[in-house]
């Protein structure tokens, strides 16, 4: 199992430098696409910014607060798709088959299919995440481990959540929309303050849809530590992933070949 997490650890670092210098290698292109993504998140905190000044604070969050929601849901989503880029596209990939030449090779497939591209304008997002952060936060060092790493944790936790409702066109055809939707959920209710949030809502953000686990309790735990609400945010990222890597392989089994036979370097 050590020996798995390894190479598995191992192939994500060869495709981000592999990614990373395909996108560099067309520079003017790859800072427009980031600076833009900047710009374009901005944006959003104008508005806030506006909001913000004339009610006071929303469910017990002031600016800043806000600003750290944004932050690490910036930061996480950033590095799901500079690491998996391919999280958005595996409906796609299962309904026209093209998942035949990941399935020739001798690596894990779900690690190689999600691994093998970046999204350049994700530069942007993180980037944006850590500007954020740098501007909301007293920050201290033991901040600063705790924000990386549960940005980390957060990422996990999203990529999961894609992989398992991408993972269900094996199953129900075309499942796109639905992967789609949920990626868009996903990252509407972890920036918004998580008091406005009641009964029915809350629950679901804290279970079907876990955007609650990917800011409002890291944020929490980045101004408050506490041992529990950390345990369970750990188990909470191995339940999401074990059921993602299982949703996927048991349906991987039900997978129709498109016999695009490629060659994937």
């Amino acid at each position: 199992m050590l020996m798995e997490v390894k190479k598995n650890i191992k192939l994500i670092g060869y495709y981000f430098k592999f990614n990373l210098s395909a996108a560099m290698e067309y520079r003017v292109s790859f800072i427009i696409q980031v600076v833009g993504m900047i710009i374009n998140n901005a944006s959003f905190i104008f508005f806030w910014w506006i909001l913000f000044s004339n009610v006071g604070d929303i469910g017990g969050y002031g600016f800043k607060d806000t600003l750290m929601l944004f932050s690490i849901m910036s930061t996480s989503f950033g590095l799901a798709f500079i690491l998996f880029g391919n999280i958005g596209t595996i409906s796609k990939m299962i309904i026209n088959g093209e998942l035949d030449s990941y399935l020739l090779q001798p690596k894990d497939p779900l690690m190689n299919i999600i691994c093998s591209k970046s999204i350049v304008s994700a530069f942007g997002d993180f980037v944006y995440g850590i500007i954020l952060f740098i501007i909301s936060s007293d920050y201290t060092l033991k901040s600063i481990v705790l924000f990386l790493f549960f940005s980390l944790l957060s990422c996990i936790i999203f990529s999961s959540v894609m992989i398992l409702v991408s993972s269900l066109s094996f199953y129900i055809g075309n499942g796109e929309g639905v992967s789609n939707l949920m990626g868009e959920f996903m990252v509407n209710f972890s920036i918004y303050p998580k008091e406005i949030f009641k009964g029915g809502v809350k629950f679901i953000i804290y279970t079907i849809i876990p955007a609650g686990f990917t800011s409002h309790i890291p944020i929490e735990l980045i101004k408050d530590f506490n041992i529990r609400d950390f345990l369970m945010l750990i188990g909470v990222t191995i339940i999401w992933s074990v059921l993602a890597y299982m949703i996927f392989y048991k349906g991987l089994k039900k997978y129709e070949s498109g016999n695009l036979i490629t060659t994937k370097i």
